[in-house]
This record gives C-alpha cells, structure tokens and sequence, in this order.
C-alpha cells in the first residue's frame, strides 16, 4: 500500500497529504477494475450502435417525431410495432421521410387554409389586408400607390382589389401544387412499404438495399413532379436565390449499384444512407424557400399596427411613470402604493375577513344566541303578562264583578275600549276624577308591548339571514376570485389545436374525421375514373389527415381506455388495399362510438 502511494512533489513525507493519497490510491484502483468491463472503441456493441446510427453530416437518424400513424400498416396490431434487428434502421429512414412529409404538408395546410379564407374575403377585407396586415413596408407602399393613383384613369381601389385577388390566388396555385407533389409522394412512400412490408420484417439483409434503391427511386420521382408545375416557376423574380439563379429541385442519385445484388458493402450502406438524409435536407431546405414566399404572415406581421400601438402606449406610460418616481425627486409612486395597500387591506377587511367571521359566528354559537334569544322572550312576555293583570283589575273593577282568570286579553281590551270611548267624551273632567288616565296608561303598555314584540320578529328576521348578509358582502370578493379562477384555468387548460380538452377540440377532432371520410370518397370516385395520380394525392392527403387525428386522439384515448381498439381503427383506415365500404362502416363506428369523438351534447 505504500509502494502505491504517490510521492510528495515537494520533496517531503508532509503528514496532512497521506489522507489525500490514500483517496487517490483506493480511486485508481477502483478505475482499474472497472476499465476491462467498459466497451472498447472497436468493440461489438459500439459498432453494432455505430451501424444503427451512422453519423452524418448535418443530419441525425435518431430524429423521431411525436408517435403517428404507424409506417408498417400490418394486418395484426401486435405485430405492427415489433421490429428487430437491422430491419429497423429500414423503420427509422421510413418514418424520417414520413415525418418530414407529414410536417411540410401540415405547414402547407396552415398557409392554404389562411389564403382561402382571405380570397373568401370581400373586396374591403383584402383592401384592408394590403394595407395594415402586411407589416409597415406594405403600408406605405399600399398608401403611396392609392394616393399615386387618385388623378389617373380606373379607381385606385378597385386596383388593390385586384392586386390583392391576384397575389392570393397565386400563393394558392403554388401552395395547391406542393401539397398535390408532397401527398403523392408521402402516397407511394406508404404503398411501397404495403407491397414490401412482409420482405422489411422478415429479411433485413435482403430489404434494406432494395429499400434504399426504392427510396432513391421516389426521390427522383419527386424531382420530377416538384418541378414540372408551371405555378412555382411562372413568376422568375419571386422565387429566386440571391446570386440571381432560379430556384430548383435537385436531388442526389445513388451511385451504379447492381440493385439485383443480395449483399452491398457497409461503405455502399452508409452511402446510400447518408444521401437519402441529404436528399431530406435539400427537400426541406427548398420547402423552406417556398413557404418563405407563401405561408402566412406571423402573427407580428398581421396585428403590427396594435403591437405598434400598444409599444407606443407602454412608452408613454413608462416615460409617465417615470416622471412621478423617486428617481426625478416625485413621492408620487410611493403615495399610490401606499393607498392602493390601504385599499386592498379594507377590501379584504370588508369584503373578506368580516363576512367569513360573521359566518363562522353564525355557524359556531348557535347556543349562545339560542340562549340570548329565550332571554328577550321572556321579556316579552313579561310585559304581556303585566299587561294582562292591568286590564283584568280595570275590567273587574269597572263592572264591580268577579272575571276568569283565563279570559281573553282580546275581550278585555273591548271592554277597556268601551270604557274608554265613554270617558273621552268628557276629558277634562274624566282625566282628574274618572278612569280616563287609568284606561290611557294600558293603553300605553299595550303600545310597549306591540313594539316589543316586533322588535323580537325583527331581531330573529336578521338573525335568520346573517348568513345571507354575510355572503353578499363577501360576494365581490368571490366574483373576482372567481374571475381570476377562470382566467387562470383557460390559460393552463387552454386548447391546443384538436388535442386540447375543450368543445373547439373536439370540433376538430370530428372534422379531421370528416375531413377523412371526404378524402376517402374522393380516392374512390379517382380510381373509378382512372385517374391513379389524382388518387395518389388523395390517398396522401388522406394520410396526413389520418395522422393529425391520429395524434390529437390519442392522449384522450388513453385516459377512456379506449386507445387500442381506435388505433387499429385508425391503421385500418390508412392500409391500401381495404374496401372502401369496410372504411366507412369504421368511420361511422369511430363517431358513434369513441367518447374523444363524441359532440359535446352527447357526453354522458
């Protein structure tokens, strides 16, 4: 052990290092150990781990996207999703291209629904788009050109109005085309795998050249339809690179390869492999020039003019605020901070604080108060109890006979009333010598005791509603905790597209279905009628369909235990080779039968 020591490098046995040398012994020997049970670089699992996930260039294999509608579309759900071995680099390229596909498509979508719902506009709507939705420099110059044209021939409006149908209407001839080329090709992609899948599962060495030499093949295919419609090239200036030269597809083609040999090299492999991702890479890269041109404006563009204002006003309030701060010698500031906390304190005190302690004394000394509350009957019945006795004397002496004790104090005032009616005809000299004074003072303790006893019902009327009270003095606070509740909770649970929770989702949901079932018939009616490429496109488009629902269903699916049967559902719909009778019972199913898919009305 002291021979592994390290030696002092200053020359001398310091006693404080040997703690720090005996860690650093025991830690190299512990290394030492564990490095032959470590994978060497040229070891099998990093080289099977290097085959799996080739570097490239710009571009990684392991991309993934959000799980989708599967890219082995398998007659058995158990079976779609159980690949192994080499097979499944095929499954990664495969669902690289799709995901790629897939997105561009979606992007396409966005932009097409925004031009279409502006062409639908009236002739003031694109007027005012021009001007003061297509950022500062377009309202200048759409300001410029309507005052330029005041004092010439034709209406200055009715010139923007066509200049504003005409860029629309172009933007949707180009974004029309892409998405017709890119669902074609997603179109094929999935029925080359359909007619090979059984080859990609079961021989990984055979499938994965014939896959490459097929992925090569729709590239080129794709050159070619990307290229051909006149709608992306007719306006030479609006798609153009910067050094001047025309924007255009080109694709990387796979070096002469005998496609009939069973075995390529892994040098051959990584090749092809490579190219395919360069191929992606220039794909997206020429969509991105495109839809530089043609997708919709950012929401920065569309409201510039309220982002401008509010800028301006956020200005002007800070340079005010500024003004009456301590830093340019104002106490300002501090005086409203100081009333706004006055201010929330005696809200809380009234509205919040003295509500709930009324409550809580309402809900917690009911005894007290019960025993409070048989005190003041008692007084009440106290003063008609006296009241009584004062008018059964004046009665019993008035007619000089005995009365029941248990007569009615109802009679008794009748003869006292009597009595006093005959006494006030002759007031003065009743008051001094007759019972005139007598008859007035009952009176006056059966006024006493009226007022006693409304005096109770109302004390027990407000005791019954302190509760009430105390609730409606406390309810502005609970309509704004309640405000703020429901401002918070449509920020957090906020709809997010067709995945969110609420009654917008699910309307998107059953219109993606709807969406599905349109694409659907479509592919039929262009089969029918021959016409295998616009088939192709609808069949694509029916894909991208099938994968947003796909994604926006699944999560609730899984919560309602639903998931399994509504994914091969789901895969069903997307196989090729199914009956489109089949297809539509399944769709009916899906919207008859799936809670993520219900309207809003029939949720139990």
């Amino acid at each position: 052990m002291a021979s592994s020591t390290p030696e002092n490098p200053r020359g001398g046995d310091d006693p404080s290092d040997a703690p720090k040398s005996l860690v650093l012994s025991y830690t190299n020997r512990i290394w030492s150990a564990l490095i032959p049970y470590l994978p060497s670089p040229d070891s099998n699992l990093l080289a099977k781990l290097s085959n799996l996930y080739p570097r490239r260039g710009r571009r990684s294999i392991s991309r993934r996207r959000k799980p989708g509608l599967p890219i082995l579309l398998r007659s058995s759900s158990s079976e779609s999703y159980i690949i192994v071995g080499e097979a499944s680099k095929a499954i990664i390229i495969l669902e690289d291209i799709a995901d790629h596909t897939l997105s561009s498509l979606h992007s396409i979508q966005k932009s097409l629904l925004f031009w279409r719902i502006r062409a639908e506009g009236t002739s003031s709507q694109k007027i005012y788009f021009m001007i003061f939705e297509r950022g500062p420099r377009a309202f200048f110059k759409g300001t410029y050109q309507l005052i330029s044209r005041l004092g010439g021939e034709g209406s200055p409006i009715q010139y923007l109005s066509h200049s504003a149908s005409e860029m629309i209407s172009n933007k949707i001839a180009i974004l029309t085309s892409l998405q017709h080329c890119l669902a074609t090709f997603l179109a094929e992609v999935y029925l080359e795998v359909d007619k090979y899948r059984e080859l990609l599962a079961r021989d990984s060495d055979e499938s994965f050249p014939a896959l490459l030499v097929i992925v090569n093949g729709l590239f080129s295919k794709l050159e070619y339809t990307i290229s051909h419609p006149s709608e992306i090239y007719k306006s030479d200036n609006m798609f153009s690179s910067n050094d001047g030269n025309s924007c255009a597809l080109t694709f990387e083609k796979l070096p002469e390869i005998d496609p009939e040999r069973s075995q390529w090299t892994d040098t051959e492999i990584r090749d092809a492999t490579n190219l395919i991702y360069q191929n992606l890479q220039r794909l997206d890269s020429y969509l991105s020039f495109i839809l530089s041109r043609c997708q919709k404006p950012r929401k920065m563009t569309l409201y510039w003019i309220r982002y401008t204002g509010g800028a301006v006003g956020l200005s002007a309030c800070s340079l005010w605020l500024l003004r009456h701060s301590s830093l340019m010698g104002s106490s300002d500031i501090d005086n409203w901070i100081r009333d706004a906390k006055e201010s929330m304190a005696g809200f809380w005190r009234e509205h919040v604080e003295q509500p709930l302690i009324s409550i809580r004394d309402e809900l917690f000394e009911t005894f007290r108060r019960r025993h409070k509350g048989v005190m003041e009957v008692e007084e009440v019945q106290l003063t008609a109890n006296s009241l009584h006795r004062m008018l059964l004397a004046f009665c019993e002496q008035t007619k000089g006979q005995n009365l029941p004790e248990d007569i009615s104090d109802q009679h008794l005032l009748e003869i006292v009333m009597a009595r006093y009616e005959k006494e006030v005809m002759h007031p003065l000299q009743n008051l001094l010598s007759g019972e005139l004074a007598r008859a007035m003072l009952i009176q006056i303790q059966k006024l006493k005791l009226d007022l006693e006893t409304a005096m109770l019902e109302l004390d027990q009327i407000l005791k019954a509603n302190e509760i009430n009270f105390a609730i409606l003095a406390a309810l502005p606070a609970f309509c704004l905790s309640l405000l703020l509740l429901m401002l918070v909770r449509a920020w957090i649970l906020q709809d997010k597209g067709a995945e969110g929770r609420g009654r917008i989702a699910r309307r998107q949901r059953r219109l993606l279905l709807v969406d599905v079932e349109k694409r659907l018939m479509q592919y039929k009616t262009c089969m029918e009628r021959e016409m295998e490429d616009d088939a192709r496109c609808k069949y694509g488009l029916m894909l991208y369909n099938l994968d947003r629902l796909y994604k926006a269903v699944e999560w609730h699916a899984r919560e309602t235990g639903e998931w399994l049967s509504l994914r091969q559902d789901i895969v069903d719909l997307a196989k090729p080779d199914s009956k489109t009778v089949y297809k539509l019972a399944v769709i009916s199913r899906m919207e008859r039968m799936y809670d993520c898919l219900l309207p809003s009305s029939r949720r139990s």
